[in-house]
């Protein structure tokens, strides 16, 4: 058996999770429908998935619906990213106590995480797991708990074939197929997956399936979807790099405008599978014997986070929308040699004024753009 594409029956899907459970990943993570979303949740089984579920995506609009169809991941995103995974929304950092003698003594909060197998993972967010790794893992200082969560993982990608009208991944080169980061990546047909080693390890679990190879019109079939996915992508950036043009544009009107429509009510940044902006406070007991210290999600549309010394940095909203945009989108090469967007599209989707990341950009940069 070619164990780089092997072909698994849908009706096998459960011997797939039991093979993950044998392989000693206590949890199994998944893509389920709940309360008119997609999310993640954990899997007890493969009845679990979102099956015959569409997904209509378009600015500040968000429904799922049921098709004509078996197929499990028919649909482009949810709400959920691997990032709260990882990149804990809410987290002690460490303990600190007085001892008797009045001495403060700090102590490690315990690092360890069950492996988990997360199912259904895309390219958008493969892509923005290793930015997230470059900025938690990749400088002078490691993040013990990013680095904790990220060992514990174990990740199965499915190819998209169902964008949304939001998703613009084929210009930013970050989908609709997966390339990086997997361990295992599906391409879903009627009749099943087509199961891809991305790992050692995914290859390890894939031989104990004893699956037959998949054939060469089921791998034709696989690949004509995912190029049809990247065709139906009617949204765009004008370039996989914005730095010069962003930076030239300032002091744009055009922020003005974006600043009176915009809510500062941070969505986008939350939905972001890159965003990483984080605050720190220490929650003290009420004795004052003990404290901790924790760290939990923020966001630059917060005012509190430009705040300095005295004064708010950026105290109106078109300017922290200026400071995420031209952050994500310019900066980035300077911190990372890449834009910070993957195009997964979920700011324009969960954005309740509709704003458009694309739109936006366009008219900044006075480029000519339409949408389906």
């Amino acid at each position: 058996m070619d164990t780089q594409y092997a072909f698994l029956p849908r009706n096998a899907l459960d011997q797939l999770l039991d093979a993950l459970r044998k392989a000693g990943f206590d949890r199994l993570v998944g893509p389920i429908a709940r309360d008119g979303a997609i999310v993640y949740d954990t899997l007890t089984s493969a009845a679990q998935l979102p099956h015959g579920y569409r997904d209509e995506q378009a600015p500040g609009r968000y429904r799922l619906h049921q098709a004509d169809s078996g197929r499990c991941f028919s649909w482009a995103n949810g709400t959920q990213t691997l990032k709260p995974l990882t990149f804990a929304p809410q987290e002690v950092l460490w303990h600190c106590e007085r001892d008797a003698e009045g001495c403060l003594r700090f102590k490690n909060p315990t690092v360890n995480h069950s492996p988990t197998a997360v199912i259904g993972v895309r390219a958008c967010d493969l892509v923005a797991l290793r930015l997230q790794e470059r900025h938690f893992l990749g400088g002078r200082f490691h993040d013990p708990h990013y680095g904790a969560r990220r060992e514990s993982l174990f990740l199965l990608a499915v190819h998209c074939t169902h964008p949304a009208k939001t998703c613009f991944c084929a210009s930013t080169g970050d989908g609709p197929k997966a390339a990086i980061g997997f361990d295992i990546a599906l391409s879903e047909l009627d009749e099943g997956f087509i199961l891809e080693a991305g790992s050692l390890r995914g290859g390890e679990l894939i031989r104990t399936l004893a699956l037959d190879d998949a054939t060469e019109r089921q791998r034709e079939l696989a690949k004509t979807e995912i190029e049809t996915a990247a065709l139906q992508q009617s949204r765009s950036l004008p370039s996989q790099n914005l730095r010069e043009a962003l930076y030239a544009r300032l002091e744009d009107r055009h922020w003005d405008k974006i600043g009176m429509r915009c809510l500062s009510c941070g969505n986008c940044t939350a939905v972001c599978p890159t965003c990483f902006c984080h605050a720190e406070h220490s929650v003290p007991t009420l004795d004052g014997t003990q404290t901790t210290h924790q760290r939990q999600w923020d966001s630059c549309f917060t005012a509190v986070h430009s705040y300095m010394g005295h004064f708010l940095v950026r105290e109106e909203t078109r300017l922290r929308y200026r400071q995420w945009l031209s952050h994500k989108l310019a900066s980035w090469h300077d911190q990372y040699g890449r834009s910070g967007c993957v195009g997964c599209g979920r700011c324009i989707t969960w954005c309740p004024s509709g704003i458009d990341l694309t739109a936006e950009v366009a008219a900044l940069t006075r480029q000519e753009t339409s949408h389906v």
